[in-house]
């Protein structure tokens, strides 16, 4: 799930393509985003949006694209927010969600690592030698030596 809205946006892509696979020009884009096609390119130059190119240059929105614009336009119109400050917005949710990844990769790294710890641990233990049994002590003395005198 993207952190703008829901896996697709509802939006159907061709066989084998994901969220993230390029694959509208810009004006289906711009119909199944509900902007005009000159607004994508604007925050496409703004840098809030950036599609992929074709080797031509042409834009191609994928399906993440188009729900991003969504989001552009629902903070500009709804919340009031200006470009600048989607932009920022963006910037921190796109650099919150590498974070999340990074921990979750952190934690299967650790996981792992407890894992090879605990496994150690047991390999250690199977090598003991079954013959030797330590010996628990009933009473505790203390026995104080004294060099005999010449």
């Amino acid at each position: 799930m993207s952190q703008f809205g829901e896996q697709g946006g509802g939006i159907p892509f061709p066989p084998g393509a994901s969220e993230d696979s390029p694959v509208f020009v810009i004006s289906v884009a711009a119909q199944l985003s509900g902007l005009h096609a000159q607004t994508l390119r604007t925050y496409d130059r703004l840098g809030l949006v950036s599609p992929g190119r074709t080797a031509g240059g042409g834009r191609r929105y994928s399906a993440r694209d188009i729900a991003l614009l969504k989001e552009v336009q629902r903070l500009s119109q709804e919340e009031g927010v200006n470009l600048a400050g989607v932009k920022r917005i963006i910037e921190l949710a796109t650099e919150a969600e590498r974070l999340r990844a990074e921990l979750e990769d952190l934690h299967r790294q650790l996981a792992a690592a407890h894992a090879a710890a605990d496994h150690a641990a047991a390999a250690v233990h199977a090598s003991y030698r079954r013959d030797l049994v330590p010996l628990r002590p009933q009473q505790t003395a203390l026995v104080v030596w004294k060099p005999p005198q010449r």
